[in-house]
Formats: C-alpha cells, structure tokens, sequence
C-alpha cells in the first residue's frame, strides 16, 4: 500500500509540473512564435544608416514626468532608407517614426515618450528599429534617473 501512495504522490508531483496555465501558455507561445519579418531579404535594396545619437544619458526627473528623447538619423546609402518598425522595450515607452521612405543624404528623427509615474531610480530604456539595411536591426538606448514623487 505504501508503494502505491508513494507512485500516487510521484504522478501527481509530474503532471502538476507539466500543467500551465494560460499566461504561461501565451508567453511560451509569443516567445517562440516566428515573428512576421517585414524586411526585404533582397540584398538589392539594401541601404546605410548612420546614427548621429543612439543612446543618451537624460540626468534626472521627478516621478511623474513624461520625458522626451530623440534619436537621429542619416541616410549614408544610396537607396531610400525605410524605417518599417520601432518597438519600445516597454509599456512606459512610446516611440514615432518616420513613415515614408528617407533619400539618400537625407536625415530623419525617431522620437521616444517615456512615462515616469510608478518608476524610480536609474531607468535603462531600449527602442528597438528595423530598417532596409543589412544589419536590419538596430538598438536605441537611454538612461533616466527618477527621483521619488514626494507626497
């Protein structure tokens, strides 16, 4: 009797382990799903970016305020520079972005809104950009210190 209780207990112990919920069960999917890429692969239209700015130091703010950050950029190839997507690392960041193709020489801006209410202490922020180049992918950092509301 004492085997079966133990094989009992052991079984239960594996299947709780397996079982996942929801949550679990949408992040493991969103984390392994292939992600729509809606960059040419066609190396023909391929450009060159050159950051004037991709990470800044903003010093420091008060919780609650809404900080601005802008990135710019050039156009170094001779093909239109398509900017096709610009992903916050978070929630508390929305980014802008040119919508219509950069000329060649031409220059252009990303604009980052990062909310600071419920945030404190240095704040390390990331944008994320997908272009027509061959590195395609590209990372825009700033930092923030938030200084705790007083109330």
């Amino acid at each position: 009797m004492k085997r079966v209780y133990i094989l009992f207990v052991a079984v239960a112990l594996m299947s709780s382990c397996l079982n996942k919920t929801d949550k679990e069960k949408n992040l493991a999917e969103a984390t392994t799903a292939p992600v729509a890429n809606s960059a040419p692969s066609d190396s023909a239209t391929f450009t060159s970016i050159q950051w004037l700015d991709s990470s800044k130091s903003m010093g420091t703010i008060n919780e609650g305020t809404v900080l601005k950050v802008s990135y710019r950029f050039k156009n170094a190839g001779e093909k239109p520079l398509v900017i096709q997507n610009v992903r916050p690392g978070c929630g508390c960041t929305v980014a802008d972005y040119p919508k219509t193709p950069i000329a060649p020489g031409g220059e252009g801006e990303i604009t980052a809104e990062f909310d600071s209410h419920g945030k404190t202490g240095i704040q390390k922020k990331n944008i994320m950009v997908d272009a027509n180049t061959a590195l395609h992918s590209y990372t825009l950092w700033f930092d923030v210190t938030v200084n705790k509301a007083e109330k």
